[in-house]
């Protein structure tokens, strides 16, 4: 009974996570048999995220066999932070350093996918807005006052939130985010942002969980000897049946 009371903790856990406050959620196309989207969003990891962020429970040589990679090309394009192929995915920057400029511990990546949900993530990395009260310039619509820079600046630009007002239960005047206006652009467009924030997070879901993609090919693979098994047994069974009739007007 206590392993299936923590086995249901950890299946609603991250809904939970997901359920907490009124953030609207964008939902996001996961799919972890698409390689391509894969092998762009590990390479978005390792140059935007793998310098502050760990992945400490990812083997770079595990990488490479589940994205169809081959240990030279993992080597030469997505190892900056190790020498190894055998090393997993840690960064070398100090934990006082990281505490000096962020204001908080800088979490590791490896399950982060897991406890916050893919939706979170997407929306997440969508989700900053030029700030000038804040540290690093930007604020986020989904995670309020957070003490990390918007990396992927680069890439989708800097938005400047649009504020409408209106009234809360109480009555109250309030101020919320109804969409935003481009600042400064980036290299992509909103399209091409939103396509690769979503390769980004399809890998990270498959870092918090390398083995769904095998789990997934094994299911198929039980319910085609199901399938199959069902068909054997059903005509053994109806085999059985006219015997027995046989045998019984005999």
């Amino acid at each position: 009974m206590k392993k299936i009371i923590i086995a249901f903790l950890f299946a609603v856990t991250p809904m939970l996570v997901n359920a907490s406050g009124d953030v609207h959620l964008d939902s996001v196309d996961i799919d972890m048999s698409d390689k391509a989207s894969l092998q762009n969003g590990a390479r978005l990891f390792v140059n935007y995220c793998l310098s502050c962020h760990s992945a400490q429970y990812m083997r770079y040589n595990r990488m490479a066999t589940d994205l169809e990679l081959t240990d030279e090309e993992v080597m030469k394009n997505l190892m900056f932070a190790s020498e190894k192929i055998g090393d997993t995915m840690t960064v070398a920057m100090d934990k006082t350093d990281a505490q000096a400029w962020f204001g908080t511990k800088v979490p590791d990546l490896s399950v982060t996918a897991r406890s916050r949900g893919a939706d979170w993530l997407y929306t997440y990395l969508r989700s900053f807005y030029v700030d000038s009260a804040r540290p690093w310039g930007v604020n986020n619509a989904t995670f309020k006052d957070v003490g990390m820079p918007h990396v992927l600046w680069e890439l989708e630009g800097l938005k400047k939130p649009v504020y409408e007002t209106h009234k809360n239960a109480e009555g109250h005047e309030i101020q919320s985010i109804s969409g935003y206006e481009i600042a400064q652009p980036g290299k992509m467009n909103s399209a091409e942002y939103d396509k690769a924030v979503r390769d980004l997070v399809n890998f990270m879901v498959y870092v918090g969980e390398p083995a769904k993609m095998q789990r997934y090919t094994l299911g198929v693979w039980v319910l085609i000897f199901l399938a199959v098994l069902f068909v054997v047994a059903y005509a053994m069974k109806r085999n059985s049946g006219k015997t027995f009739i046989k045998s019984f007007h005999l």
